[in-house]
């Protein structure tokens, strides 16, 4: 049972931090059409590593914390 509660919790943790890059990843590419950051042949890769850092913040200030996530005792 303990090894099924591991496993159910790793799972929700990747989809959540998936979950965050995806969202971070859809926000830098509205700043880029809003022209707020340069446009995606300047950019290029850095805007996957922009969005894995945005990302793991917002995973860590907010996925973490949800009632029945990761974080929850």
């Amino acid at each position: 049972m303990a090894i099924k509660q591991l496993n159910r919790e790793k799972i929700l943790s990747f989809w959540l931090f998936i979950s965050a890059f995806g969202i971070m990843f859809a926000v830098l590419s509205w700043m880029q059409e809003a022209a707020i950051i340069p446009p995606v042949d300047e950019l290029g890769a850095w805007k996957g590593i922009a969005a894995v850092i945005t990302g793991s913040i917002l995973y860590f200030l907010v996925a973490r914390e949800i009632p029945g996530g990761p974080g929850d005792e």
